[in-house]
């Protein structure tokens, strides 16, 4: 595989060239499903281009844990991977990706040899917990209106459009609510002039 120096940029050189050495570089489109729960992990990604969805299920229902941007990780696979345990979660893409996959076989020897890849997946963790404090605190303290359209508005700015396509289900699923509850304040919002809803389509409103 060819090492580009601009890709992965914040690990010292010596290891991107040994990660380029032993890792593939793949594709993947929209709906792809690239991790089940009770799967054991192969690959750690590292998301070059596009955004990939992790959640988990409780009975039929499905609830988003976080989104992997560009130059991260994904924690619960970087987990699942050191223990040699199944995973825990779901991964999906959000958005046609390129993806980088290293065997999870070098992961820690690199760990021991080079404490930059052990801080990326430090700095992963303390993001994802962050995002969770925020997540608890927005669901003890404020409305459904409110979560709803901060929601919204992160999605918007995942996808760098105002005007993002979701169903009522699929925005109820990453809430943890039903879908006659998003239905009912999406129109709230409406009214409100905060979205505009077309088509199946929700445009943010600044």
């Amino acid at each position: 595989m060819k090492f580009d120096p601009k890709i992965i940029s914040f690990l010292r050189p010596e290891l991107r060239e040994k990660i380029f050495e032993k890792s593939t570089i793949m594709v993947f489109s929209k709906g792809d499903e690239i991790l089940r729960e009770e799967q054991f992990v192969k690959v750690l990604p590292i998301v070059l281009e596009g955004l990939v969805k992790v959640y988990s299920r409780f009975n039929d229902k499905e609830l988003l844990l976080y989104y992997i941007e560009p130059s991260q990780s994904c924690v619960m696979s970087f987990y699942a991977a050191l223990k040699n345990t199944p995973s825990k979660v779901f991964a999906s893409v959000e958005e046609d990706s390129k993806i980088l996959l290293i065997p999870v076989n070098y992961i820690t020897k690199w760990i021991k040899e080079y404490p930059d890849f052990n801080e990326l997946f430090y700095n992963q963790f303390n993001l994802r917990y962050l995002e969770l404090l925020d997540t608890i605190g927005h669901i003890l303290i404020d409305k459904m209106d409110k979560r709803l359209y901060e929601h919204l508005k992160k999605k918007s700015h995942l996808y760098a459009n105002q005007t993002i396509k979701m169903s009522h289900s699929q925005i109820a699923n990453e809430l943890g609510t039903a879908r006659e509850v998003i239905t009912r304040v999406l129109k709230k919002l409406e009214t409100e002039g905060k979205i505009v809803q077309n088509m199946g389509k929700i445009k943010i409103i600044d």
